[in-house]
């Protein structure tokens, strides 16, 4: 059968916070079968256990926050990516504080977290969502979209009417039965503005935002002195985010997602208008592997200069 999968043995991490710009330990653990991932804030006391679930998704301002009651955790898109595109079922995320350690702004730090780690097999069928008609959200000129899809593909469309982003590419479609997340994906960092950054410090939030964790902007050009890792950095970056919004429905989509302009609100309205409309899914299983799309086999590590970059500590975030 095609099984579920989680980590080999627990590793460690300490990190920046976007917003609170202290040091966060972040360490994650293996899980049994149908777990899930589950963020568990340590540093509360007792213990808080948040499953990463849809309705569980109750604030989306400024990324994706789960919360049970008063105890949540914010910034969990990049890790919750990462899970989604090496295929990682089930994991214990536990975190002192209230928000994941934003590492240098892309999926790559985790994704070497992950390898580090090492993913293994469990004697679990892993399960998938299968959709079968299309389900839609709109907010204005605001899309997201899931369509049947035998696989998993992604299509994004951007629009900021800033210079330095029109002048890269504004569309991406990731189909991965033809990539990998960590060549096409995982690299590709979040991005924000200068006015933004400054008003946002000013109310006590973007506390730990930097060169190094972010791709920055001004009125005109990007002020990072390495410029972008791609010519579709931040039209693939939105993909990312997608990729961890949509995982915590708690399974991976056999789907299509197609989205316009879309954040992290519409792309949990998405799942909850889902979860409302039971006869547009279904969950199934594969009993033999080979049966199962090859988009979702996994696929071995691949080295990147951001994962090197992890090693080196060159950004501040190391593995410990």
């Amino acid at each position: 059968m095609f099984s579920q999968r989680t980590l080999g043995e627990s590793v460690a991490a300490v990190g920046i916070g976007l917003h609170s710009g202290r040091k966060i330990r972040l360490v994650l653990r293996p899980a049994p079968a149908d777990t899930g991932i589950v963020f568990r804030r340590v540093d509360l006391e007792p213990p808080v256990d948040i499953p990463a679930q849809p309705l569980n998704v109750n604030d989306t301002r400024m990324a994706t926050t789960v919360n049970v009651g008063r105890a949540a955790v914010a910034t969990i898109e990049h890790l919750m990516s990462a899970f989604s595109g090496l295929g990682v079922d089930n994991c214990i995320v536990e975190v002192n504080a209230p928000e994941i350690p934003v590492m240098d702004g892309s999926g790559a730090s985790f994704v070497y977290l992950l390898h580090s780690a090492g993913i293994v097999e469990q004697k679990a069928a892993r399960k998938f969502v299968r959709i079968l008609k299309p389900i839609e959200v709109r907010e204005g000129d605001k899309l997201a979209r899931l369509e049947p899809h035998e696989g998993f593909r992604l299509s994004f469309r951007i629009a900021f009417g800033h210079p330095a982003i029109d002048a890269t590419d504004q569309y991406a479609d990731i189909d991965f039965s033809r990539v990998n997340y960590e060549q096409a994906v995982a690299h590709c960092r979040t991005f924000g503005f200068v006015q933004d950054v400054e008003m946002l410090r000013r109310i006590g939030l973007a506390q730990g935002g930097s060169l190094d964790n972010a791709i920055v902007m001004d009125e005109f050009r990007v002020l990072n002195p390495g410029g972008l890792r791609e010519q579709a950095e931040f039209v693939k970056h939105k993909i990312l985010d997608a990729m961890g919004d949509l995982y915590v429905l708690g399974a991976p989509l056999l789907a299509h997602y197609i989205a316009e302009k879309s954040g992290h609100g519409l792309n949990n309205q998405l799942l909850r208008k889902l979860l409302a409309t039971p006869d547009a899914w279904e969950e199934v299983t594969f009993e033999h592997a080979k049966d199962c799309p090859v988009d979702f086999w996994p696929q071995p590590a691949a080295v990147s200069p951001e994962e090197d970059s992890v090693k080196s500590d060159r950004s501040g975030n190391a593995p410990l």
